[in-house]
C-alpha cells in the first residue's frame, strides 16, 4: 500500500487511527437548531438518530449554546442573567430538553454524543450584543475605535477577560456534570475571539502589565496576536483539564477554522493547542465548495501536522460541509472528498449538518452507507 512507504502518511495513519477514547473512526454530523427541524420534538430527536444509525453515524455533535442561549435547561444562565434566560424560549415552551432525549436515543445504539458549544464566545448575532452584553457591558470586546468587536454580524465577548472565561467554562463544566456524555466540543468561536479585538481597558491594562509596552493600535501587530492567541491557548488547556478533571474519559474536541487563517482571523493557534495537550479531536473546518480546493485544504493541512509536536495523540476527522441556505455539496463532491480523506490517511469525517443528508440533497447518507458506512463492507474484505 502507497501510504506505508511514505513516512509522512505512516505518521497520519497513526494519528488518525491513534485515540485513547474511541477504536472506531469518526463517522459524525452536526444537529442544529437553524434551518433544521430534527430538535424540535421529541419524536423528530427519535426519527432522526435511529436514521443516522441506520446509515452508520457513530458520532452527534448536538448544539447547546447558540445566540445567547442553551437549548437544555441551565441553572447557569439563570443565576447569571435571570430566570427568563434559564433555556431557549422555544424548548422552554415544549417542555423539551433536546440534549437529553438525543442522549437516551443514542444509547439505544452505542452512539457517542458530544454537545457542540456553537456560538462560544460570541454573545449574539446582529443583536447589538444581546441580551448578554446588555446585562454585562464590561464583557464586551472592543476594537481599536472602541467600538464593540464585531466581526461578520457576530458581536463578541472579551474572551481574554477571566470573568468571560469562567462564564463560558461554567456553562460547559455544568452540561459535563448534568448529562451523560462522551464529551464536549468548541469550534470557530470556542475558544476564539476576532483578533479585531483587545482594546477594553481590562486588555490593554493586563498587556501592559506583562510585556511593559502600551497595545499597539495594529490589531495584527506580530506580538499584540500571539500574545491574544497565547491567552486562548491557556484557556484551552485550563478547560481541558476542568473537563479531564471531572472525567478522564471524556472527549475534548475542537472544530477550528483551517490554520493559520484561524490565527491570523481568530486568534486559533491550534497547533499550539495540540502541543499543549489542550486537545483530544481535531476537526478541522475544511469548508470548501470546489473539491479542488477541498482537496488543497486537507493537503495543506498535513503539512502543518508534521511539525506540530502531539498530534499522534489526536484524532483528527475534517468537517465537511454539505448544506449551507439552499446550497448543497452532493455525492460526487462527497465521493472525491471521502476518498482523498482515505488516501490522506484520515479514515473518518464529520457533516455539516443533519439536513444536508437527507432529502434535500438526494438522499446523500444512502450513497455514504452504500459506499463507506456499512459495517459489512468492512466484513466483506479481505
Amino acid at each position: 500500500m502507497a501510504i506505508k512507504t511514505s513516512f509522512l502518511f505512516s505518521i497520519l495513519l497513526l494519528i488518525s487511527c491513534t485515540s485513547t477514547q474511541k477504536k472506531e473512526p469518526i463517522i459524525g454530523v452536526w444537529v442544529t437548531n437553524i434551518d433544521s427541524e430534527v430538535m424540535f420534538s421529541k419524536e423528530a430527536i427519535e426519527e432522526g438518530v435511529k436514521k443516522l444509525h441506520n446509515y452508520g453515524f457513530n458520532t452527534l455533535y448536538p448544539v447547546v449554546w447558540n445566540d445567547g442561549y442553551t437549548l437544555h435547561p441551565s441553572e447557569v444562565m439563570a443565576t447569571y442573567f435571570g430566570e427568563e434566560f434559564r433555556q431557549d424560549t422555544l424548548f422552554k415552551k415544549k417542555s423539551l430538553d433536546p440534549l437529553q432525549v438525543m442522549i437516551e436515543e443514542a444509547r439505544k445504539y452505542d452512539m457517542t454524543v458530544i454537545p457542540w458549544f456553537e456560538f462560544g464566545f460570541s454573545s449574539s448575532y446582529n443583536q447589538e450584543g444581546g441580551h448578554i452584553l446588555a446585562a454585562k457591558p464590561e464583557w464586551s470586546g472592543i476594537d481599536a475605535d472602541g467600538n464593540m468587536l464585531r466581526k461578520n454580524g457576530f458581536e463578541w465577548m472579551n474572551a481574554i477577560n477571566p470573568e468571560v472565561q469562567d462564564f463560558l467554562t461554567a456553562l460547559i463544566m455544568e452540561v459535563v456534570k448534568k448529562y451523560d456524555i462522551d464529551g464536549i466540543q468548541g469550534d470557530d468561536r470556542l475558544p476564539a475571539m476576532p483578533s479585531e479585538g483587545g482594546y477594553s481597558s481590562f486588555t490593554r491594562a493586563l498587556y501592559t502589565s506583562e510585556t511593559g509596552n502600551e497595545v499597539p493600535s495594529d490589531s495584527r501587530e506580530e506580538t499584540f496576536l500571539n500574545w491574544k492567541s497565547d491567552k486562548l491557548t491557556e484557556y484551552g488547556k485550563d478547560l481541558y483539564d476542568a473537563v479531564k478533571a471531572h472525567d478522564e474519559s471524556l472527549i475534548v474536541s475542537y472544530a477550528p477554522s483551517i490554520y493559520p487563517w484561524s490565527k491570523e482571523e481568530y486568534l486559533q493557534d491550534w497547533p499550539a493547542w495540540i502541543e499543549a495537550g489542550a486537545m483530544d479531536q481535531l476537526v478541522p473546518q475544511a469548508y470548501r465548495w470546489d473539491i479542488d480546493r477541498y482537496k488543497e485544504t486537507i493537503d495543506i493541512m498535513i503539512e502543518n501536522y508534521q511539525s506540530s509536536p502531539g498530534f499522534e495523540k489526536v484524532e483528527i476527522a475534517p468537517g465537511i460541509i454539505i448544506k449551507a441556505g439552499n446550497r448543497f455539496n452532493d455525492f460526487s463532491y462527497v465521493k472525491e472528498a471521502v476518498e482523498h480523506n482515505r488516501k490522506r490517511g484520515l479514515e473518518g469525517e464529520i457533516y455539516f449538518f443533519y439536513e444536508g443528508l437527507f432529502e434535500q440533497n438526494n438522499n446523500l447518507a444512502d450513497s455514504l452507507f452504500k459506499y463507506y458506512y456499512n459495517p459489512d463492507l468492512k466484513k466483506s474484505k479481505p
